[in-house]
């Protein structure tokens, strides 16, 4: 496989987004004082909101995040990052309606990531939860549906990894809006649901970035130069 320049810069994009997000969720986390942020009982959005106070009803805790702007811009940011990848990748990875429809499913998926960054859950609880819908529900029957793709695709050649993602994901997806904690809270199964996709897009990107550049340029370069 031969990688183009700009395949290759949607791959550059797919392996820093996960990276930003991570980062950012573990210095906003830090943060926090009097409670500290719990990874396993906290939800992700707690770092986004923007007042201090007794959040969400069915499961009512303190939160309190100083450092909220930091989360919601890397969260934006992930989310161009993502949509990027994908619409610079979107012809390299394949052909056919199984490709297109699991492209569609997650480029919704890294407007769900845009949508709960603008919306803060305790602004506009609405609209972040329409942006969680769109990244654990859609966006994870997208990954699912990704690597049904045809062995021929080049998305075919990572279906291990990339149905490995998908069915840990929707597995996720179903314990956290059961409000299943499965060991490592519903905060820890909120994270199996969210992060494989981008982990999947940071793989994937290591992956194409790997590949040697289009045939077309080295072909230029090894060409004799005529005197």
């Amino acid at each position: 496989m031969n990688l183009n320049r700009t395949g290759r810069l949607g791959a550059l994009c797919w392996v820093v987004a996960a990276p930003i997000f991570l980062v950012a969720s573990l210095v906003t986390g830090l943060r926090w004082r009097q409670p500290t942020y719990s990874w396993a009982t906290n939800n992700i959005s707690d770092l986004g909101n923007v007042h201090c106070g007794i959040w969400d009803t069915s499961r009512p805790r303190y939160v309190c995040s100083p450092w909220h702007p930091l989360m919601n811009a890397a969260v934006l940011t992930t989310a161009v990052l993502l949509a990027a990848g994908l619409l610079l990748t979107w012809r390299l990875v394949g052909r056919g309606a199984v490709v297109r429809s699991a492209q569609t499913l997650l480029l919704l998926a890294a407007g769900g990531y845009a949508l709960a960054a603008v919306h803060p859950a305790d602004v506009d609880e609405n609209l972040h939860v329409l942006g969680a819908f769109l990244i654990m529900g859609v966006g994870n029957l997208g990954l699912l549906l990704a690597g049904l793709a045809p062995g021929s695709t080049l998305l075919g050649r990572w279906r291990r990894l990339t149905l490995a993602a998908g069915l840990t994901a929707l597995a996720g997806t179903v314990l956290f809006f059961a409000q299943e904690g499965a060991g490592i809270g519903v905060g820890g199964m909120e994270r199996v649901a969210v992060l494989p996709f981008p982990l999947w897009a940071c793989c994937l990107g290591v992956l194409l970035a790997e590949a040697p550049a289009g045939r077309a340029r080295r072909t230029r370069s090894a060409a004799p130069t005529v005197r």
